[in-house]
Parts: structure tokens; C-alpha cells; sequence
């Protein structure tokens, strides 16, 4: 397969992994945020990084998306380096999407979604198109587009900050616990659609929680985390059934919606 957008340009085989992380760490100060990583991310699947706060899944979510340098090792997004120099080429090809949703309170949420497009001169036209295809996938009402931020409900910020995130049609959805803010209710009507979202568009992505439940619903792989390791990967079977440590089987007897 040919890759060529913009300045990068490579041949990447269809089986190699989207992103990869080898020996990847970041330090902060004397504190090891993430230890030497090494994880593949499969093409069209889900992989969910799992764990308590501070076990560095939120801190290799935002390593993929260069929002910080390994202090060594390196990441790659279809076999280019993730850099300075190669990121804001990268970004294009990335969607993210934080808690509560990231968007700028001055803006009208049509355009937040639309502030990318109208950067790269994309036309009103085009742009009207997708944000109409991208309303009814992530189901937000056509007058909640004319709304500001604060006007919004937790839910439908996070519908329009999925369909920023979906704006340029990205390779890669980079989800950083999305739905943490959110009342049961909600989160749940969100899961369903986001997993509906990713599995119509065939995506690959890659999901940070610290909720089993929600990670064994939305993903294909799962990544558990603690103090800047990987301490399992594999399916929520496997990790119920086959533990790699002890902590794994402590971590899964705490979400007790899966243990019981």
C-alpha cells in the first residue's frame, strides 16, 4: 500500500501496524510516567488502554498524538516517525477527542466542527456535506450545530467534538476517556453510538478508561496498564480467565459488573 499525504510519504505493507511504540518512555522529572512501551496498534480494531489514574495510558495516548516527545524511544504512525518535524502532517490524519469534549467556548459548535476544514479551504459546500453526514452518525440534532459550548449538554458536547474529531475522515480516532463526565444514562446512549460510529466507518482506534465494562464493550484489544507498564494484552476473556499477574485479577474483581 502507497501512503503520500503532503510532506510524508511511504510504502507501508496493509498487515504492519498503524501505530507503534518501541521502547517508548517519558519521564517527568525523576518520576517515570511510562516505562520502556512496546505496543502495536492493529489496523480497523479498537485497542483500549485500561488501568487506575496515573498508570500512563492517558500519557501514551498523547505520545501517539505528539502532544508529548518520548525522552527515549520512538513512535510510529504507519512507519513514520512521530517528531516535530512529522506531526503536524500526522495530526491531519488523527482524530482526538478528550473529556467533556475540548471545544472552543467562543465558537458555535458548527464551527468547532468545521474549523479544520475551513483552515485547509475546504469550500462551504463540502464542508455542509460532511458535517450533515457526520450529524446523523453521531445523532445531534441539526439546531444544536447553531449552539455555543456552554448551551450544550455533557452529551451533546461530545457529540460534536466526535464530529470535529471525524471532520477530515482521520486513519485513527485517539479517545482519551470520553465519556468519564458523563451520567450513567448518557454514557451509555454514547458507548452504543460510538461503537456503532467506529465500526461503519471501519476505523482504528484507540481508547483510554479506566472502566472494564465500557472496554470490553467497545473493544477488540485490551491494554492493561499500572505504574507506566503494560501489564496484560489481550481480550476481556483473557484477562478474566488467563491473568498474567496478580494485579490483573485484583483490577478485574474491582469492576465488579464483570466479576460476579
Amino acid at each position: 500500500m502507497r501512503i503520500n499525504r503532503g510532506t510524508l510519504s511511504c510504502t507501508v505493507p496493509a498487515s504492519s501496524p498503524v501505530i507503534e511504540l518501541v521502547g517508548a518512555t517519558k519521564r517527568y522529572g525523576h518520576a517515570i510516567a511510562l516505562g520502556p512501551t512496546d505496543l502495536q496498534v492493529e489496523r480497523g480494531k479498537t485497542t483500549v488502554l485500561i488501568g487506575g489514574s496515573g498508570c500512563g495510558k492517558s500519557t501514551l495516548l498523547r505520545l501517539i498524538v505528539g502532544l508529548l516527545e518520548p525522552d527515549a524511544g520512538e513512535v510510529r504512525f504507519e512507519g513514520v516517525p512521530v517528531t516535530a518535524g512529522s506531526i503536524t502532517a500526522l495530526r491531519r490524519r488523527m482524530g482526538y477527542v478528550i473529556q467533556d469534549g475540548g471545544l472552543f467556548p467562543h465558537l458555535t459548535a458548527r464551527d468547532n466542527v468545521a474549523l479544520m476544514a475551513r483552515y485547509l479551504g475546504w469550500t462551504e459546500a463540502r464542508i455542509d456535506a460532511r458535517m450533515t453526514v457526520l450529524g446523523s452518525l453521531a445523532r445531534l440534532d441539526v439546531d444544536a450545530l447553531s449552539r455555543s459550548p456552554r448551551a450544550l449538554s455533557g452529551g451533546q458536547r461530545q457529540r460534536v467534538s466526535l464530529m470535529r474529531a471525524l471532520m477530515l475522515d482521520p486513519d485513527v480516532l485517539l479517545l482519551d476517556e470520553p465519556l468519564g463526565a458523563l451520567d450513567p444514562v448518557i454514557r451509555s446512549e454514547l458507548q452504543d453510538d460510538l461503537r456503532t460510529v467506529v465500526r461503519e466507518l471501519g476505523k482504528t482506534c484507540v481508547l483510554v478508561t479506566h472502566d472494564l465494562g465500557e472496554a470490553a464493550y467497545l473493544g477488540d484489544v485490551l491494554v492493561l496498564m499500572r505504574d507506566g507498564r503494560i501489564l496484560q494484552r489481550g481480550t476481556v476473556d483473557e484477562l478474566i480467565h488467563a491473568p498474567a499477574d496478580p494485579f490483573v485479577t485484583r483490577f478485574v474483581r474491582a469492576q465488579r459488573t464483570l466479576s460476579t
